[in-house]
Protein backbone atom coordinates (compact mmCIF):
# COMPACT_ATOMS: atom_id res chain seq x y z
CA UNK A 1 0.00 0.00 0.00
CA UNK A 2 1.63 3.35 -0.64
CA UNK A 3 1.32 6.87 1.47
CA UNK A 4 1.88 10.16 0.11
CA UNK A 5 4.66 10.76 2.77
CA UNK A 6 7.09 8.32 4.02
CA UNK A 7 6.08 5.85 6.79
CA UNK A 8 7.26 7.31 10.03
CA UNK A 9 8.84 4.42 10.78
CA UNK A 10 11.48 4.38 8.06
CA UNK A 11 14.62 6.32 9.09
CA UNK A 12 17.84 7.18 6.93
CA UNK A 13 20.10 6.15 9.36
CA UNK A 14 20.32 4.29 12.37
CA UNK A 15 21.51 7.58 14.25
CA UNK A 16 17.93 8.42 14.24
CA UNK A 17 16.15 5.05 14.27
CA UNK A 18 17.97 5.03 18.19
CA UNK A 19 15.14 7.89 18.98
CA UNK A 20 12.20 5.93 17.53
CA UNK A 21 9.20 5.78 19.72
CA UNK A 22 9.50 3.22 22.50
CA UNK A 23 7.04 0.20 20.92
CA UNK A 24 4.12 -0.49 22.61
CA UNK A 25 3.59 -4.44 21.03
CA UNK A 26 5.47 -7.37 20.32
CA UNK A 27 4.49 -10.01 17.64
CA UNK A 28 5.64 -13.61 18.57
CA UNK A 29 5.54 -16.66 16.51
CA UNK A 30 4.17 -19.48 18.04
CA UNK A 31 4.10 -23.03 16.89
CA UNK A 32 3.02 -26.35 17.74
CA UNK A 33 5.81 -28.90 17.41
CA UNK A 34 3.05 -31.78 18.08
CA UNK A 35 1.72 -30.31 14.67
CA UNK A 36 -1.96 -30.75 15.97
CA UNK A 37 -3.36 -27.22 15.87
CA UNK A 38 -2.29 -24.25 13.75
CA UNK A 39 0.36 -22.02 14.31
CA UNK A 40 0.02 -18.91 15.49
CA UNK A 41 1.60 -14.92 15.31
CA UNK A 42 0.51 -13.65 18.68
CA UNK A 43 0.57 -10.50 20.41
CA UNK A 44 2.28 -9.02 23.50
CA UNK A 45 1.53 -6.31 25.19
CA UNK A 46 5.13 -4.51 26.33
CA UNK A 47 3.94 -1.37 27.34
CA UNK A 48 5.00 -0.60 30.78
CA UNK A 49 2.08 1.72 31.32
CA UNK A 50 -0.44 -0.57 29.99
CA UNK A 51 -3.11 -2.99 32.52
CA UNK A 52 -2.08 -5.60 29.72
CA UNK A 53 1.81 -5.66 30.31
CA UNK A 54 3.33 -8.84 29.56
CA UNK A 55 0.31 -10.57 28.57
CA UNK A 56 -0.79 -11.69 24.72
CA UNK A 57 -3.47 -9.75 23.94
CA UNK A 58 -4.11 -10.69 20.26
CA UNK A 59 -3.24 -13.44 18.22
CA UNK A 60 -4.04 -14.40 14.58
CA UNK A 61 -3.98 -18.63 13.92
CA UNK A 62 -2.72 -20.04 10.68
CA UNK A 63 -5.17 -21.78 8.22
CA UNK A 64 -3.68 -24.88 8.12
CA UNK A 65 -1.39 -26.94 10.79
CA UNK A 66 1.96 -27.77 10.44
CA UNK A 67 3.77 -24.64 9.37
CA UNK A 68 6.58 -24.37 11.94
CA UNK A 69 6.45 -20.60 11.91
CA UNK A 70 10.40 -19.80 12.61
CA UNK A 71 11.68 -16.52 11.08
CA UNK A 72 9.60 -13.71 9.80
CA UNK A 73 9.72 -10.05 8.82
CA UNK A 74 7.94 -6.83 7.78
CA UNK A 75 7.20 -6.15 3.99
CA UNK A 76 8.80 -3.10 4.15
CA UNK A 77 11.36 -0.90 6.32
CA UNK A 78 14.15 1.80 6.11
CA UNK A 79 15.78 0.71 3.47
CA UNK A 80 13.15 1.62 0.95
CA UNK A 81 15.39 4.94 1.43
CA UNK A 82 18.17 4.06 0.23
CA UNK A 83 19.15 6.24 -3.20
CA UNK A 84 19.81 3.08 -4.83
CA UNK A 85 16.28 1.60 -5.48
CA UNK A 86 14.12 4.45 -3.43
CA UNK A 87 9.93 3.08 -2.38
CA UNK A 88 9.54 5.90 0.04
CA UNK A 89 5.80 5.75 0.08
CA UNK A 90 5.77 1.51 0.73
CA UNK A 91 4.14 1.43 4.14
CA UNK A 92 5.53 -0.70 6.83
CA UNK A 93 2.22 -2.85 7.41
CA UNK A 94 2.39 -6.45 6.70
CA UNK A 95 4.05 -9.14 8.00
CA UNK A 96 5.64 -11.92 5.80
CA UNK A 97 5.22 -15.17 7.71
CA UNK A 98 7.16 -18.26 6.18
CA UNK A 99 6.46 -21.45 7.45
CA UNK A 100 9.46 -23.79 7.36
CA UNK A 101 8.15 -26.94 7.41
CA UNK A 102 5.25 -26.15 5.32
CA UNK A 103 7.28 -23.85 2.69
CA UNK A 104 3.66 -22.28 2.86
CA UNK A 105 3.94 -17.62 2.97
CA UNK A 106 1.24 -15.80 5.09
CA UNK A 107 0.65 -12.08 4.44
CA UNK A 108 -0.29 -11.04 7.89
CA UNK A 109 -2.07 -7.13 7.69
CA UNK A 110 -1.69 -5.32 11.40
CA UNK A 111 -3.79 -2.49 10.24
CA UNK A 112 -5.98 -0.50 11.32
CA UNK A 113 -6.08 -2.72 14.94
CA UNK A 114 -2.15 -3.79 15.17
CA UNK A 115 -3.81 -6.14 18.19
CA UNK A 116 -6.04 -8.15 15.78
CA UNK A 117 -4.06 -8.73 12.74
CA UNK A 118 -5.88 -10.44 10.25
CA UNK A 119 -4.06 -13.13 7.24
CA UNK A 120 -4.75 -11.03 4.04
CA UNK A 121 -3.04 -14.12 1.64
CA UNK A 122 -1.10 -17.21 1.74
CA UNK A 123 1.26 -18.04 -1.01
CA UNK A 124 1.34 -21.69 -1.17
CA UNK A 125 4.29 -23.85 -1.94
CA UNK A 126 3.74 -24.87 -5.21
CA UNK A 127 3.17 -21.23 -6.42
CA UNK A 128 6.91 -20.47 -4.64
CA UNK A 129 8.15 -23.70 -6.19
CA UNK A 130 6.82 -23.20 -9.66
CA UNK A 131 8.82 -19.60 -9.74
CA UNK A 132 11.33 -19.63 -7.74
CA UNK A 133 12.25 -23.69 -7.11
CA UNK A 134 12.65 -23.17 -3.65
CA UNK A 135 11.49 -24.66 -0.35
CA UNK A 136 11.64 -24.71 3.51
CA UNK A 137 11.60 -20.73 3.97
CA UNK A 138 13.58 -19.65 6.61
CA UNK A 139 14.19 -15.94 6.88
CA UNK A 140 12.41 -12.78 5.17
CA UNK A 141 14.38 -9.64 4.87
CA UNK A 142 12.92 -6.11 3.63
CA UNK A 143 15.09 -4.53 0.92
CA UNK A 144 15.50 -1.30 -1.65
CA UNK A 145 13.51 -2.95 -3.81
CA UNK A 146 11.75 -6.10 -2.99
CA UNK A 147 11.37 -8.61 0.34
CA UNK A 148 14.35 -10.73 0.02
CA UNK A 149 13.20 -14.88 1.27
CA UNK A 150 15.78 -17.46 2.19
CA UNK A 151 14.99 -21.66 1.57
CA UNK A 152 17.04 -24.12 3.08
CA UNK A 153 16.06 -25.88 0.00
CA UNK A 154 15.17 -26.98 -3.46
CA UNK A 155 11.67 -27.87 -4.51
CA UNK A 156 12.41 -31.40 -3.86
CA UNK A 157 14.00 -30.55 -0.51
CA UNK A 158 17.08 -31.21 -1.57
CA UNK A 159 20.60 -28.64 -1.92
CA UNK A 160 20.60 -26.00 -2.98
CA UNK A 161 18.78 -23.80 -0.98
CA UNK A 162 18.83 -20.14 -2.26
CA UNK A 163 17.06 -16.80 -1.63
CA UNK A 164 14.18 -15.52 -3.61
CA UNK A 165 12.14 -12.10 -4.13
CA UNK A 166 8.17 -10.70 -3.15
CA UNK A 167 7.17 -7.29 -4.92
CA UNK A 168 6.78 -6.23 -1.60
CA UNK A 169 3.44 -4.19 -2.87
CA UNK A 170 1.92 -6.83 -4.47
CA UNK A 171 3.82 -10.16 -2.90
CA UNK A 172 4.02 -11.94 -6.20
CA UNK A 173 7.00 -14.30 -6.51
CA UNK A 174 9.35 -13.04 -8.73
CA UNK A 175 11.86 -15.17 -9.03
CA UNK A 176 15.14 -16.81 -7.67
CA UNK A 177 17.52 -14.43 -6.65
CA UNK A 178 21.20 -15.80 -7.64
CA UNK A 179 22.64 -15.42 -11.35
CA UNK A 180 25.41 -17.40 -10.22
CA UNK A 181 25.95 -19.54 -6.86
CA UNK A 182 29.26 -20.71 -7.36
CA UNK A 183 29.83 -23.88 -4.75
CA UNK A 184 26.98 -22.63 -2.58
CA UNK A 185 24.71 -25.32 -1.98
CA UNK A 186 23.88 -25.36 1.89
CA UNK A 187 21.66 -22.29 3.41
CA UNK A 188 20.88 -20.32 6.44
CA UNK A 189 20.67 -17.25 7.25
CA UNK A 190 21.26 -14.03 5.41
CA UNK A 191 22.12 -10.38 5.35
CA UNK A 192 24.13 -7.77 3.67
CA UNK A 193 25.74 -4.47 3.61
CA UNK A 194 23.84 -2.14 1.51
CA UNK A 195 26.55 0.15 1.42
CA UNK A 196 29.51 -1.86 -0.01
CA UNK A 197 27.23 -4.48 -2.23
CA UNK A 198 27.56 -7.14 -0.41
CA UNK A 199 25.10 -10.32 0.54
CA UNK A 200 26.64 -12.44 3.30
CA UNK A 201 25.38 -15.90 3.55
CA UNK A 202 25.49 -18.96 6.29
CA UNK A 203 24.47 -22.38 6.31
CA UNK A 204 22.93 -25.28 8.25
CA UNK A 205 21.87 -28.41 5.95
CA UNK A 206 19.04 -30.24 4.43
CA UNK A 207 15.78 -30.76 5.48
CA UNK A 208 16.64 -34.89 5.28
CA UNK A 209 19.04 -33.67 8.08
CA UNK A 210 16.94 -31.83 10.36
CA UNK A 211 13.16 -32.12 10.15
CA UNK A 212 13.35 -35.30 12.51
CA UNK A 213 16.39 -34.01 15.24
CA UNK A 214 20.27 -33.09 13.91
CA UNK A 215 21.34 -36.65 12.95
CA UNK A 216 24.97 -37.25 14.90
CA UNK A 217 26.37 -38.85 12.17
CA UNK A 218 25.86 -35.65 10.15
CA UNK A 219 27.48 -33.79 13.05
CA UNK A 220 30.26 -35.79 13.61
CA UNK A 221 30.99 -36.31 10.05
CA UNK A 222 30.71 -32.40 9.71
CA UNK A 223 28.31 -32.61 7.32
CA UNK A 224 26.33 -29.52 8.78
CA UNK A 225 27.34 -25.99 7.46
CA UNK A 226 30.58 -24.81 7.99
CA UNK A 227 31.16 -21.98 5.39
CA UNK A 228 29.80 -18.07 5.04
CA UNK A 229 29.40 -17.05 1.22
CA UNK A 230 29.84 -13.70 -0.09
CA UNK A 231 28.11 -11.86 -3.09
CA UNK A 232 27.91 -9.20 -5.23
CA UNK A 233 24.38 -7.49 -4.01
CA UNK A 234 23.88 -6.12 -7.85
CA UNK A 235 25.21 -8.80 -9.60
CA UNK A 236 23.51 -11.16 -7.47
CA UNK A 237 27.07 -13.37 -7.64
CA UNK A 238 28.87 -15.82 -5.37
CA UNK A 239 32.24 -13.84 -5.18
CA UNK A 240 33.96 -15.47 -2.23
CA UNK A 241 33.29 -18.51 0.18
CA UNK A 242 35.08 -19.32 3.48
CA UNK A 243 35.60 -22.38 5.46
CA UNK A 244 35.46 -22.47 9.02
CA UNK A 245 37.14 -25.88 9.32
CA UNK A 246 35.81 -29.70 10.12
CA UNK A 247 35.55 -28.60 13.85
CA UNK A 248 33.16 -25.67 13.13
CA UNK A 249 29.36 -27.34 13.15
CA UNK A 250 26.19 -24.84 12.18
CA UNK A 251 27.46 -21.58 11.63
CA UNK A 252 23.79 -19.60 11.76
CA UNK A 253 23.22 -16.29 12.55
CA UNK A 254 24.21 -13.72 10.63
CA UNK A 255 24.48 -9.97 12.22
CA UNK A 256 26.24 -6.90 10.36
CA UNK A 257 26.76 -3.66 11.48
CA UNK A 258 24.06 -1.20 11.42
CA UNK A 259 26.25 1.71 10.21
CA UNK A 260 26.72 1.77 6.59
CA UNK A 261 30.20 2.79 5.83
CA UNK A 262 31.47 -0.50 8.04
CA UNK A 263 32.03 -3.56 6.56
CA UNK A 264 31.80 -6.12 9.24
CA UNK A 265 29.78 -7.99 11.31
CA UNK A 266 29.12 -11.05 13.79
CA UNK A 267 28.51 -14.56 13.05
CA UNK A 268 27.75 -17.43 15.36
CA UNK A 269 28.79 -20.98 15.57
CA UNK A 270 26.57 -23.02 17.40
CA UNK A 271 29.23 -25.77 18.36
CA UNK A 272 32.69 -27.14 18.41
CA UNK A 273 33.20 -30.31 17.98
CA UNK A 274 36.22 -30.69 19.45
CA UNK A 275 35.41 -29.26 22.94
CA UNK A 276 31.34 -28.77 22.37
CA UNK A 277 32.69 -24.95 22.50
CA UNK A 278 30.32 -22.10 20.81
CA UNK A 279 32.05 -19.23 19.42
CA UNK A 280 31.24 -15.85 17.33
CA UNK A 281 33.43 -14.43 14.52
CA UNK A 282 33.83 -11.07 12.91
CA UNK A 283 33.76 -10.74 9.42
CA UNK A 284 35.59 -7.87 7.85
CA UNK A 285 37.30 -6.44 4.71
CA UNK A 286 40.84 -7.63 4.27
CA UNK A 287 42.14 -5.45 1.33
CA UNK A 288 39.67 -7.08 -1.89
CA UNK A 289 39.15 -9.55 0.45
CA UNK A 290 36.49 -10.87 2.83
CA UNK A 291 38.35 -12.25 5.91
CA UNK A 292 36.96 -13.78 9.38
CA UNK A 293 38.38 -13.76 12.70
CA UNK A 294 37.21 -16.08 15.56
CA UNK A 295 36.62 -13.07 18.38
CA UNK A 296 34.69 -15.24 20.86
CA UNK A 297 35.16 -18.66 22.64
CA UNK A 298 32.47 -20.02 25.09
CA UNK A 299 33.21 -23.08 26.56
CA UNK A 300 30.91 -25.91 27.73
CA UNK A 301 30.22 -26.58 31.36
CA UNK A 302 30.92 -30.37 33.11
CA UNK A 303 28.24 -31.66 34.13
CA UNK A 304 26.70 -34.47 35.55
CA UNK A 305 25.52 -37.16 33.27
CA UNK A 306 22.90 -38.15 35.13
CA UNK A 307 21.22 -34.75 34.71
CA UNK A 308 22.59 -34.46 30.70
CA UNK A 309 20.23 -35.16 27.87
CA UNK A 310 21.20 -38.75 26.02
CA UNK A 311 23.15 -36.73 22.78
CA UNK A 312 25.05 -35.28 25.38
CA UNK A 313 25.85 -37.90 28.40
CA UNK A 314 29.16 -39.28 27.06
CA UNK A 315 30.75 -35.39 27.03
CA UNK A 316 29.87 -34.86 30.52
CA UNK A 317 29.70 -31.55 29.63
CA UNK A 318 26.69 -28.60 28.83
CA UNK A 319 27.56 -26.78 25.29
CA UNK A 320 26.59 -23.41 25.46
CA UNK A 321 24.75 -24.13 22.17
CA UNK A 322 24.94 -20.56 20.97
CA UNK A 323 21.62 -20.36 18.56
CA UNK A 324 21.37 -16.82 17.99
CA UNK A 325 22.78 -13.64 18.52
CA UNK A 326 21.91 -9.55 17.93
CA UNK A 327 23.52 -6.48 17.86
CA UNK A 328 22.42 -3.22 19.22
CA UNK A 329 21.42 -0.05 16.70
CA UNK A 330 24.81 1.44 17.62
CA UNK A 331 26.57 -1.48 16.59
CA UNK A 332 28.37 -1.57 20.68
CA UNK A 333 26.32 -4.20 22.19
CA UNK A 334 26.19 -7.69 21.25
CA UNK A 335 23.65 -9.96 22.59
CA UNK A 336 24.19 -13.69 22.83
CA UNK A 337 21.89 -17.03 23.65
CA UNK A 338 23.70 -19.61 25.14
CA UNK A 339 20.46 -22.44 24.72
CA UNK A 340 22.02 -25.22 26.55
CA UNK A 341 23.46 -23.23 29.21
CA UNK A 342 20.81 -20.73 30.10
CA UNK A 343 23.04 -17.56 29.39
CA UNK A 344 22.46 -14.61 27.82
CA UNK A 345 25.65 -12.45 27.57
CA UNK A 346 25.99 -9.07 26.63
CA UNK A 347 29.44 -7.92 24.88
CA UNK A 348 30.74 -4.79 24.24
CA UNK A 349 31.82 -4.98 20.68
CA UNK A 350 32.57 -0.89 20.23
CA UNK A 351 36.09 -3.11 18.90
CA UNK A 352 34.22 -5.57 16.94
CA UNK A 353 37.95 -7.96 17.09
CA UNK A 354 38.52 -6.90 20.93
CA UNK A 355 34.60 -7.91 22.89
CA UNK A 356 34.35 -7.51 26.32
CA UNK A 357 31.97 -8.95 28.48
CA UNK A 358 29.43 -6.55 29.98
CA UNK A 359 26.43 -8.67 31.52
CA UNK A 360 24.90 -11.90 31.88
CA UNK A 361 22.20 -13.59 33.01
CA UNK A 362 20.71 -16.95 33.26
CA UNK A 363 17.14 -18.41 32.94
CA UNK A 364 16.00 -22.14 31.75
CA UNK A 365 18.93 -24.32 30.86
CA UNK A 366 19.89 -28.31 30.20
CA UNK A 367 21.29 -28.75 33.87
CA UNK A 368 20.63 -25.01 35.88
CA UNK A 369 17.26 -24.65 35.31
CA UNK A 370 17.04 -21.16 36.58
CA UNK A 371 14.15 -19.48 37.18
CA UNK A 372 12.48 -16.38 36.65
CA UNK A 373 11.36 -13.39 39.52
CA UNK A 374 7.68 -13.46 38.45
CA UNK A 375 7.32 -17.56 37.25
CA UNK A 376 5.64 -19.39 39.23
CA UNK A 377 7.52 -22.55 38.19
CA UNK A 378 10.94 -22.73 39.93
CA UNK A 379 12.89 -24.88 37.64
CA UNK A 380 12.02 -23.39 33.93
CA UNK A 381 13.75 -25.46 30.78
CA UNK A 382 14.42 -24.68 27.39
CA UNK A 383 16.76 -21.77 27.48
CA UNK A 384 17.95 -17.81 25.83
CA UNK A 385 16.90 -18.73 21.94
CA UNK A 386 15.59 -15.93 19.52
CA UNK A 387 16.38 -12.81 20.82
CA UNK A 388 15.47 -8.85 19.63
CA UNK A 389 17.06 -5.53 20.70
CA UNK A 390 14.34 -2.48 20.78
CA UNK A 391 15.47 0.36 18.65
CA UNK A 392 17.03 3.02 21.67
CA UNK A 393 18.97 -0.53 22.61
CA UNK A 394 17.19 -0.34 26.62
CA UNK A 395 15.05 -3.45 26.49
CA UNK A 396 15.87 -6.81 24.66
CA UNK A 397 13.28 -9.26 24.74
CA UNK A 398 14.10 -13.48 23.66
CA UNK A 399 11.68 -16.29 24.08
CA UNK A 400 13.20 -20.12 25.04
CA UNK A 401 12.07 -22.25 21.75
CA UNK A 402 14.82 -23.48 18.79
CA UNK A 403 13.24 -25.72 16.73
CA UNK A 404 10.01 -28.75 17.21
CA UNK A 405 12.41 -31.56 16.13
CA UNK A 406 15.54 -30.57 18.12
CA UNK A 407 14.06 -29.30 21.19
CA UNK A 408 13.46 -32.97 22.57
CA UNK A 409 17.03 -33.83 21.73
CA UNK A 410 18.56 -31.21 24.55
CA UNK A 411 15.27 -30.93 26.48
CA UNK A 412 13.79 -34.80 26.37
CA UNK A 413 11.04 -33.85 28.90
CA UNK A 414 9.44 -31.07 25.96
CA UNK A 415 9.67 -27.22 26.67
CA UNK A 416 7.17 -25.14 28.24
CA UNK A 417 7.55 -21.61 26.67
CA UNK A 418 8.35 -18.68 28.00
CA UNK A 419 9.05 -15.34 27.30
CA UNK A 420 11.04 -12.47 29.43
CA UNK A 421 12.74 -9.11 28.71
CA UNK A 422 15.87 -7.71 30.13
CA UNK A 423 16.51 -3.57 31.14
CA UNK A 424 20.02 -2.45 29.67
CA UNK A 425 22.29 0.17 32.03
CA UNK A 426 23.49 3.06 29.57
CA UNK A 427 26.61 1.91 30.27
CA UNK A 428 26.35 -1.90 29.86
CA UNK A 429 24.97 -4.72 32.22
CA UNK A 430 21.14 -6.22 32.02
CA UNK A 431 18.61 -6.90 34.45
CA UNK A 432 15.29 -8.91 34.30
CA UNK A 433 12.53 -6.82 34.35
CA UNK A 434 10.92 -8.45 37.34
CA UNK A 435 7.31 -7.48 36.16
CA UNK A 436 7.54 -9.10 32.61
CA UNK A 437 7.03 -12.71 32.08
CA UNK A 438 5.01 -14.52 29.71
CA UNK A 439 4.47 -18.19 30.70
CA UNK A 440 3.33 -19.46 27.14
CA UNK A 441 -0.34 -21.01 26.64
CA UNK A 442 0.51 -24.93 26.26
CA UNK A 443 0.31 -26.10 22.90
CA UNK A 444 2.39 -23.57 21.20
CA UNK A 445 6.40 -22.71 22.00
CA UNK A 446 7.55 -19.39 21.31
CA UNK A 447 10.29 -18.74 18.76
CA UNK A 448 11.13 -14.92 16.69
CA UNK A 449 9.98 -11.84 18.27
CA UNK A 450 9.60 -8.68 15.95
CA UNK A 451 8.69 -5.31 17.65
CA UNK A 452 5.92 -2.38 16.22
CA UNK A 453 7.62 -0.28 14.48
CA UNK A 454 11.24 -1.83 13.61
CA UNK A 455 13.72 -3.22 15.65
CA UNK A 456 17.26 -4.17 15.47
CA UNK A 457 17.21 -7.07 13.10
CA UNK A 458 14.68 -5.91 11.13
CA UNK A 459 16.16 -2.74 9.23
CA UNK A 460 18.88 -1.95 7.22
CA UNK A 461 20.36 1.62 6.06
CA UNK A 462 22.15 3.59 3.60
CA UNK A 463 23.29 6.59 5.58
CA UNK A 464 25.38 6.57 8.66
Amino acid sequence: MATWRPDPSFYPSPRMAAKAPKETLAYVAAFDPERRRPDAIAVVDVDPTSSSYSQIVGQVEMPNVGDELHHFGWNACSSCLCPNAPHPHVERRYLVVPGLRSSRLHIIDTKPDPRNPKIVRVIEPSEIAEKANYSRLHTTHCGPEGIYVNALADRDGKAPGGIFLLDHQSFDVLGQWEMDRGPQKLAYDFWWHLGHDAVITSEWGTPDTFENGLVPEVLLGSKYGRRLHFWDLHKRKHVQEIDFGEEHQLVFELRPAHDPTKAYGFVGCVISLKDLSASIWTWYRDGDQWAVKKVIEIPAEPADPDLLPPVLKGFSAVAPLVTDIDLSMDDRFLYVSCWGTGDMIQYDVSDPFVPKETGRVRIGGIVSRASHPKAKNGALNGGPQMVEISRDGKRVYFTNSLYGAIDPQFYPEGIDGWMVKLDVADSGGIAFDEKFFVDWPKGHRPHQVRLEGGDCSSDSYCYP
